[in-house]
C-alpha cells in the first residue's frame, strides 16, 4: 500500500474535529472512533497506574514512562542560587511519581519533515 502525502494542518484540532477526520479517513463511524480513543485512554491508564508496569508504548510514535521520585528531607542554610551569598531554607517534598512522554523515531521524523 502506497503512503499518501499528508498535508500540514494549520490550526489545532478539537476532539470533535479529530474524531470526524479519523472517521472520514478510515470509514468507521464517529462513535466507533470515539470508542477506540476511549479504550486507548483506558489502556494507557492500566499500564501507568499504581500497580501497573509503569510503561506504555504507542508503536512508532511515543513512549510513556513513570518514574518514582523518593521523598526529600527539608534542608536549612542552603546557598541561594539566585542571590549569591544569601542562605535559604528548602522545604521537604513528599514522594511522587513523575510521568515522562518521550517521542519515538517516527514522531521525530514527522516534526522534521
Amino acid at each position: 500500500m502506497a503512503a499518501k502525502k499528508a498535508s500540514a494542518i494549520k490550526e489545532k484540532y478539537s476532539k470533535t474535529q479529530m474524531l470526524s477526520e479519523i472517521s472520514e479517513n478510515t470509514g468507521l463511524s464517529r462513535k466507533q472512533v470515539g470508542a477506540v480513543m476511549d479504550e486507548l485512554g483506558e489502556l494507557v491508564e492500566r499500564h501507568i497506574k499504581k500497580r501497573g508496569c509503569g510503561e506504555f508504548t504507542l508503536p512508532g510514535l511515543l513512549k510513556i514512562v513513570t518514574k518514582k521520585k523518593p521523598a526529600q528531607k527539608a534542608k536549612k542554610g542552603v546557598p541561594n542560587p539566585f542571590k549569591p551569598g544569601e542562605l535559604m531554607d528548602v522545604p521537604a517534598k513528599p514522594a511522587s511519581i513523575q510521568v515522562k512522554v518521550r517521542p519515538l523515531k517516527k514522531l521525530k521524523e514527522f516534526a522534521a519533515s
